[in-house]
């Protein structure tokens, strides 16, 4: 994988990393995925280096670990004549868009997000850079989406988040309007969470979307 890095490191073009979609990045703020127009960019580089590691390493398929560089590439994908042209131009092939994998994974072996860390840096010669943590990029005027069934009981003197017997999450009983809340909601603002300071809010919510319980929304 090493040897493969190099020379494709050696062979790959410039234009495709000095590729730049204003129309993407003016989507991404439009519907709040990000803040700024910086962030907006910083995910579109990270899917174009995501691409472009998926092209050149055939030897398993690399799993798409952020939702929030997802959505860079849905995103994109919307643009239907923009994006064809990109594919063709960089990679010769249209890349179908499959929400949370690779662009044809096939029959090969799911690498694991230390094994993308490990090919990401030797290809870019850093590793992948904080906005592939979607738990990083909640703050209070984040909205986050719950998918999966959730009551809340409590227990020893904590107040547990559940999916059935599945242990959520945990917390000392101030926290319990908070989780009462998530339960009650399926789609809410970080800051709406009642009964806990906003860092504590905040701390909740990156644990929940970091666990898959909650996700950022697009």
């Amino acid at each position: 994988m090493q040897t493969d890095i190099v020379t494709a490191t050696q062979r790959r073009t410039p234009d495709l990393f000095a590729y730049r979609a204003p129309f993407v990045i003016d989507k991404l703020l439009m519907n709040k995925t990000v803040a700024t127009r910086e962030e907006a960019e910083a995910l579109f580089r990270e899917l174009v280096r995501y691409l472009w590691l998926v092209e050149i390493d055939r030897s398993r398929a690399y799993p798409m670990f952020s939702l929030r560089v997802d959505e860079a590439w849905h995103q994109f994908a919307l643009f239907t004549l923009e994006y064809a042209e990109f594919c063709r131009r960089f990679f010769g092939r249209f890349l179908h868009h499959a929400p949370s994998n690779a662009p044809a994974a096939g029959a090969r072996r799911e690498a694991t997000w230390d094994e993308l860390v490990a090919a990401y840096s030797a290809l870019y010669g850093e590793p992948p850079p904080a906005v592939w943590s979607d738990a990083a990029s909640v703050c209070g005027p984040r909205r986050v989406i719950r998918d999966r069934e959730a009551s809340v009981r409590l227990r020893d003197g904590k107040a547990e988040l559940v999916d059935g017997e599945a242990v959520l999450v945990r917390v000392d009983l101030r926290g319990e309007a908070a989780l009462r809340f998530i339960a009650r909601h399926g789609i809410f603002y970080v800051r709406e969470l009642p009964g806990l300071d906003l860092d504590d809010r905040i701390a909740l919510c990156r644990a929940l979307v970091a666990s898959r319980t909650l996700r950022v929304a697009p």
